[in-house]
């Protein structure tokens, strides 16, 4: 039961955590989220699944 309470509080302060930084961030939105923009993850080029960019049109490179 111990071991319960311990891992609800660590997954409550996981959860409170991500919702703190997206109330502190302007837009609500997490930098640098398409994978396009790291080339380790996109090595072949191709266009972010979610937004569409490649990794030449993102601004944050």
């Amino acid at each position: 039961m111990k071991l319960l309470f311990i891992t609800l509080a660590l997954l409550g302060l996981g959860v409170a955590g991500l919702a703190i930084k997206i109330w502190a961030k302007k837009d609500g939105k997490f930098a640098g989220t398409c994978a396009s923009q790291n080339p380790h993850l996109n090595k072949s080029g191709e266009p972010c699944g979610y937004c569409g960019k490649t990794a030449d049109q993102c601004e944050n490179r």
